[in-house]
């Protein structure tokens, strides 16, 4: 098929990172188009509990303190509640005066950031999917396939610069042959929402719960809404084949206790939506960019919504992505190679610090062992939760010192 047009940056997917990426390089002047497969908003997997980080790299990226208000509700903690009774309290940084962590209302935000990228610039083709990449590395021109879903419209993109914003499974990432299956056992992720009676003037903590091979993360967001995110492993797989997600997962809550601060009401509510889910969780990629092409947020590798902060880690990667494709297209040779470099520098520590708590909830005596000296020791527990809230370096969590004060009886 013949290209039908030429376009400079062609961002695939239109969620968070997509958008504020089209935002940043529309205000450089970059002709930029956002290839979004959904005609309108609708609720897919992805994650809401972020820590404050997340929502400072919002604020850089010029989103709106208005917006980030509306859609961000504090958590003072994320409770971890695991199987054997041990209960560790992460205020990601609160505890020293920082801001809270938020649940966010994801409804609002993903099309706000949608508005903020057509606002600075950028084209915005909702309804339109990316079914093929061409890149033609070293030529300066790559080929998208895209076709629109109203009517079946098939095109093709002469592009310059093709950009994965499309998940943890990314076409572009697959196009690029560096699509790797995760290391971890294949898990499947469950997503929706809850209504809650609660009083919305109410700071109540988000849980963190630890079943067999998985764990249910509960986080109230704006709107009188609970978030339930439901991350189960490979024995999970005959009943959710035989009984449906639904149903598992309802059976699932109903084996969640109430706390302090939460009765559980909510636990046989209707859920506000269709569960959303996603399988296989999690991806990685032997690199995040090349000639002509480049990857961000989940598509540039994802492990676990566990420690991962997610939000975060896609905010940073347009801040980079964007400082990289600007001086690509100002003639720099080598700008893409350096922002994979930067994203390795990033997150490799942190990404070592997520593997070895993936070791220990494989192993539950483990866990539980290093839970309950958590749960006891309140500086090592405050340093782990500003780690794993990217608020402090992860080599934090990997110094002896801090890991002998942890594991010593």
């Amino acid at each position: 098929m013949t290209p039908t047009r030429t376009v400079e940056v062609a961002i695939v997917g239109g969620g968070p990172a997509g958008a504020l990426l089209g935002a940043r390089l529309a205000r450089h002047g970059i002709d930029v188009t956002i290839l979004e497969r959904s005609p309108t908003w609708r609720w897919r997997a992805s994650g809401v509990f972020t820590s404050p980080a997340a929502v400072a790299a919002l604020g850089r990226a010029d989103v709106p303190d208005e917006i980030v208000r509306r859609v961000a509700q504090p958590i003072p903690a994320m409770r971890l509640e695991t199987s054997g009774g041990a209960v560790v309290r992460l205020t990601y940084g609160s505890e020293d005066g920082g801001p809270p962590a938020v649940g966010l209302d994801r409804s609002t935000l993903d099309p706000s950031l949608i508005e903020i990228a057509r606002a600075a610039g950028a084209e915005v083709l909702e309804g339109v999917s990316a079914t093929a990449i061409g890149l033609d590395s070293g030529r300066g021109t790559n080929r998208v396939a895209i076709t629109t879903r109203s009517d079946d419209t098939e095109r093709v993109l002469s592009v310059r610069i093709v950009v994965g914003a499309d998940g943890a499974q990314s076409i572009v990432a697959r196009a690029a042959g560096v699509l790797r299956p995760s290391r971890l056992p294949r898990r499947i992720g469950l997503t929706f929402h809850l209504p809650d009676e609660r009083s919305t003037d109410m700071a109540v903590d988000a849980r963190m719960c630890i079943i067999p091979d998985g764990y249910v993360g509960i986080a109230p967001v704006p709107g009188g809404r609970i978030n339930i995110g439901i991350v189960l492993g490979p024995s999970w797989r005959d009943a959710l084949r035989a009984d449906g997600a639904t149903a598992v997962a309802a059976r699932i809550l109903t084996g969640i206790q109430p706390s302090n601060d939460d009765d559980g009401r909510w636990r046989s509510a209707p859920p506000c939506e269709p569960i959303a889910g996603a399988w296989p969780l999690g991806g990685r990629v032997t690199r995040r960019a090349g000639d002509g092409w480049l990857l961000v947020g989940d598509a540039a590798g994802f492990l676990d919504p566990f420690t991962g902060e997610g939000l975060h880690r896609a905010v940073v990667s347009t801040e980079v992505a964007a400082a990289a494709i600007t001086q690509a297209c100002r003639g720099h040779t080598g700008a893409f190679g350096a922002y994979d470099r930067a994203m390795r520098r990033r997150f490799a520590t942190k990404d070592l610090v997520s593997w070895i708590v993936q070791a220990f909830l494989s192993r539950p005596a483990a866990f539980e062992y290093a839970a309950r000296r958590l749960a006891a020791r309140p500086e090592l527990r405050g340093t782990m939760g500003r780690v794993i809230g990217d608020l402090t370096p992860a080599s934090r969590a990997l110094d002896p010192r801090f890991l002998a004060r942890l594991l010593a009886p």
